[in-house]
């Protein structure tokens, strides 16, 4: 094959500190091209450079052999060149076809869009892809996954060349995963299309990749060929280090005292769950998307009302109704969307980490006690090794796995006994997800009771003592993790009844 994009030489400077060092990378016609590394390695600056979004400090790129200056996005799409960022730009108001043709719509001679002629060419589109949508429908009515298809249609529409596509399974079920991995197969090959695949999953890069270059620092550490490939050497490239990421966490210790029960809860999008989470332990929930386990956590914080049911707190009843009296109650909350509810991301590291307690820090009539918060940040930003250890930097500036490292500091800050963590490592590397898991044991360990939910079976298998299964809303069992396997959890989860 030969290539059609060749970046020679990449260098990128931010306030005179460069993280991008002579990057040498290179996509090849019909092949998809994996990018990975931990945050801040400058996967996303490199993909915004060849996308036109930032222009590099020096170097050079060629397509098709030839030298090309990309100014803008704009540029990009000329040079057929398309990017799907993995925060997703779906108009929810707007229709399928509104969202597919934007800015493109097909024009009467009154001027007016022509509505008939638009759902027609967006159904078009749809049918290359081999979706079934209805144009018509308004874009926020679909799941996520179908909306990470309409947004790669509406890039493929524009006749490009390359596709990047910027983490674009981490808000999607296993299923939304499988069904995008089978249409990246076929659009690759029907349309001899390269794409640029960036992704935390690794086994999701061993599956589709032809080629892998691993970034690290700034610096390319090496490509890969399919059959060179295997999770271990890419994660070893990658932190420079061998990592045993399925190396059981499990407790060592005797759990305590029982912290919370749930008795019979029933609420928006579940229905009779009953509960129980010691000291020490952590309660895994797993439960593809749909099976209520988020919905569960948010009327347990208090932030969704819970329509019946009983919760006990130390062997006390407790009425939560609202995420003020759960933080006062020792019950706190790290939500999956840490940068739309999580995180005030233009404001401080020490603004975040103190956010869930700040009359604990009140001086005298809503004056901060600037020194106490500073200890506190400081305490948290050398406990769970957040980099840079700039207690005043706006949060926004920050990796991905240090934005979660901030959030987690954020419920910590509030001394909870039980600690709900949606999705802990979404989005995160392979070295931070293994810190993030890290403190998740060490907190249990020294007493605290954690309830766990995430769509990952690998990381429930690893981290959890009991594994509490959702499917649809109900309750279908809760398993002990002894040597307890995926398809244990997954037959569970689908048996009948």
């Amino acid at each position: 094959m030969a290539e059609i994009l060749i970046c020679e030489k990449i260098c990128k400077s931010f306030s005179g500190i460069e993280v991008l060092h002579d990057v040498d990378f290179s996509v090849k016609e019909g092949e998809i091209h994996a990018l990975v590394g931990e945050n801040g390695a400058g996967k996303s600056t490199l993909m915004n450079i060849i996308s036109g979004v930032i222009k590099p400090t020096s170097g050079k790129i060629y397509k098709h052999g030839k030298e090309i200056v990309l100014e803008n996005p704009l540029d990009a799409f000329k040079e057929k060149i398309g990017i799907v960022h993995q925060e997703l730009s779906i108009a929810d108001n707007l229709t399928v076809a509104e969202n597919i043709l934007i800015g493109r719509e097909p024009i009467n001679k009154l001027g007016f869009i022509d509505r008939k002629e638009l759902n027609i060419q967006a159904e078009e589109c749809l049918n290359i892809m081999g979706i079934s949508i209805d144009p018509r429908i308004k874009a926020g009515s679909l799941s996520v996954g179908l909306q990470q298809v309409i947004e790669i249609t509406k890039v493929i529409s524009k006749n490009i060349e390359i596709l990047i596509l910027d983490e674009p399974t981490s808000s999607l079920s296993e299923k939304e995963i499988q069904n995008l991995i089978q249409l990246l197969k076929r659009i690759k090959e029907e349309r001899n299309l390269s794409i640029i695949f960036i992704s935390h999953k690794l086994n999701e890069v061993e599956i589709l990749a032809d080629r892998t270059t691993v970034l690290r620092d700034g610096y390319v550490i090496g490509t890969l060929k399919r059959e060179e490939t295997t999770i271990p050497k890419v994660i070893n490239m990658m932190i420079g280090r061998d990592l045993d990421y399925h190396k059981s966490m499990l407790s060592k210790n005797d759990f305590g005292n029982v912290i919370l029960k749930a008795d019979r809860l029933f609420g928006k999008g579940f229905s009779d769950i009953s509960f129980e989470v010691r000291e020490k332990e952590i309660l895994g929930v797993f439960g593809l998307i749909g099976a209520g386990r988020t919905e569960m956590a948010c009327a347990l914080f208090g932030y969704d009302k819970l329509n019946s049911g009983e919760i006990m707190l130390k062997g006390n009843n407790l009425v939560i109704d609202n995420p003020k009296k759960a933080v006062e109650n020792g019950i706190c909350y790290v939500t999956e969307n840490r940068k739309e509810l999580g995180l005030f991301l233009t404001k401080s590291l020490k603004y975040n980490t103190i956010a869930s307690s700040f009359e604990e820090f009140n001086k005298f009539l809503g004056v901060m006690n600037e020194k106490k918060a500073d200890i506190v940040a400081e305490k948290y930003v050398k406990e769970l090794q957040i980099d840079p250890p700039n207690i005043n930097q706006n949060v926004f500036e920050y990796s991905g796995g240090n934005q979660q490292k901030i959030l987690i500091s954020k419920s910590l800050a509030a001394h909870p006994d039980v600690l709900i963590v949606d999705e802990p490592t979404r989005g995160v590397d392979v070295g931070a997800k293994e810190m993030i898991h890290s403190i998740l044991r060490e907190l249990a360990n020294n007493g605290m009771a954690i309830i766990m939910i995430s769509s990952e079976l690998p990381e429930l298998l690893k981290l959890s003592d009991r594994v509490m299964i959702m499917h649809e809303g109900i309750q279908k069992g809760t398993l002990k993790n002894d040597n307890l396997t995926e398809e244990d959890v997954m037959s569970l989860a689908y048996a009948e009844g």
